[in-house]
């Protein structure tokens, strides 16, 4: 089993700057694909930012303010986050694709979620 921890989630005045972390622990062989995904109230679950490989995805809301990387070392992923609108406002989950041994398969597992509120 693995475990997802994030931090870095808190208050923050609009136009301001947060780094939310992501470390994951326990029983880890390999981690392919890290991402951020963020739930407002009274919205859906979104995809705000994925790292897979060399290759990253951003939404289309945070491109250009946002920022995700990773450090293979640390099994951790970040998420920077710049220029903060109210509309940003969101539980913001993790979640990494974890094999715990050379031959199982990979699982998802996911953050228990850090509040970012942004304020006018």
């Amino acid at each position: 089993q693995a475990q997802l921890v994030e931090s870095g989630g808190g208050l923050v005045q609009a136009g301001g700057s947060l780094r939310l972390s992501c470390a994951a622990s326990g029983r880890i062989f390999n981690i392919n694909a890290m991402a951020w995904y963020r739930q407002a109230p009274g919205k859906q679950r979104e995809l705000v930012a994925l790292t897979s490989g060399p290759g990253t995805n951003y939404a289309d809301s945070v491109k250009g303010r946002f920022t995700i990387s990773r450090d293979n070392a640390k099994n951790t992923v970040y998420l920077q986050m710049n220029s903060l609108k109210l509309e940003d406002t969101a539980v913001y989950y993790c979640y990494a694709d974890v094999s715990t041994t050379q031959l199982s398969p990979y699982r998802r597992y996911w953050g228990q979620g850090t509040q970012v509120t942004v304020s006018s």
